[in-house]
């Protein structure tokens, strides 16, 4: 299989063409050369509207593509930006709606974007954590101007590496036509790069089991050998690669996990429901990456989240702190804290559990939370 065979797959699930999506090494590497391409068609604009919660690898892109990252407040009930607090800047070149652990808001989707377009701002859809699946207007049709989707560590599928890049065809003509060409041009991955994808899990298990693993990782990622979920350059602003495309290994992999993504996702949104009734409300009805909950004021978030883990449930708290897990220098990514105190809220209480269990072993996990929190 090759990187046809994952773009014909991508466009029968998502009813798009082909023609249309573009797989890369890793989708902030696809991130990287939509934001380069605006930097480059549209020099007179250089905000992008995103969020804070989210992860660093999402921002870096912005910084290294030579744009600034404006931060918005998010809606708790949605986790991505929320329309009634948006303020476009003048020099907006693109605004980021983010399905945060999978979690689509048509409505709010489509307020975003519309608000987006009036204001000149492309409409970039983070899609990393729902891959295949996109915000879609009242006629079926994507709202997106181009959407980032992802198949590595820890999303949907079990694939470690991939991502794909979508670009809407009623997109206007030169700034498609400038994306495009980007795209198009990526390289393909070197040969220690591609080593570096292929060994990934022998690696991983590796570098978290024998002693020193740390320093042992360094070692190889510095020798191109590993490519971690977030290097340490990815909390400093800078990526740990250029812009690269997909190898046909990569690809493969992915067209592969993605014949079984209908399976994942009811699997997932069982699950997903199964919390819903259980915690009496929140997200269902999607097959969420996580189930996100927000413990109540002043429990201590942390405190669950490690009660959790020692039961032997593989909580998490994506996304904490903010530009998760935590970068070096926020103010290197133009984020001063305590500027955004509903976000911050949010990232203070934010604890997620896991969806790729069964609804008997979410009410199970629901019942753990309630007594830590109750």
């Amino acid at each position: 299989m090759t990187s046809a065979t994952l773009r014909d797959s991508l466009a029968a699930h998502t009813g798009t063409g082909a023609r249309d999506w573009f797989p890369v090494f890793k989708a902030r590497y696809g991130m990287l050369a939509v934001f380069r391409a605006l930097a480059a068609a549209r020099p007179d604009r250089a905000d992008v509207v995103t969020q804070t919660l989210t992860c660093s690898t999402a921002v870096d892109p912005i910084l290294v593509a030579g744009l600034t990252p404006d931060y918005a407040e998010i809606d708790p009930a949605t986790f991505a930006i929320d329309p009634a607090h948006l303020l476009l800047p003048d020099a907006a070149a693109a605004l980021v709606i983010q399905h945060t652990l999978g979690l689509i808001d048509p409505g709010a989707s489509q307020a975003l974007a519309e608000a987006a377009r009036a204001g000149g701002a492309v409409v970039v859809e983070d899609s990393a954590h729902s891959v295949a699946r996109m915000a879609r207007d009242p006629q079926g049709e994507p709202l997106a101007d181009v959407s980032i989707h992802s198949f590595g560590a820890e999303k949907m599928l079990p694939t470690k590496f991939g991502g794909a890049v979508w670009v809407n065809p009623a997109l206007d003509a030169g700034i498609r036509e400038a994306i495009v060409a980007e795209l198009r041009a990526l390289p393909a991955p070197g040969p220690r790069l591609a080593l570096a994808a292929r060994s990934y899990r022998w690696t991983r298990r590796v570098v978290s089991r024998v002693p020193g693993g740390d320093s042992v990782g360094r070692g190889l990622e510095k020798a191109r050998l590993y490519s971690p979920p977030v290097a340490q350059s990815e909390r400093e602003g800078r990526l740990a690669h250029n812009a690269v495309g997909a190898t046909n290994w990569i690809a493969a992999q992915a067209a592969g996990a993605l014949a079984t993504l209908p399976v994942v996702e009811a699997q997932r949104r069982a699950a997903t429901d199964a919390y819903a009734d259980a915690l009496g409300g929140g997200p269902q009805g999607q097959p969420l990456l996580r189930y996100p909950v927000l413990v109540p004021p002043g429990a201590d978030a942390m405190h669950v989240f490690t009660e959790l883990r020692a039961q032997g449930i593989y909580a998490g708290h994506w996304y904490r702190p903010a530009l998760f897990p935590g970068v070096d220098d926020p103010a290197a990514y133009g984020y001063e804290p305590g500027t955004l105190p509903i976000t911050e809220d949010v990232i203070a209480r934010i604890v997620n559990l896991p969806t790729d269990v069964s609804p008997e072993r979410a009410r199970e996990i629901a019942g753990a939370y309630r007594s830590l929190t109750s």
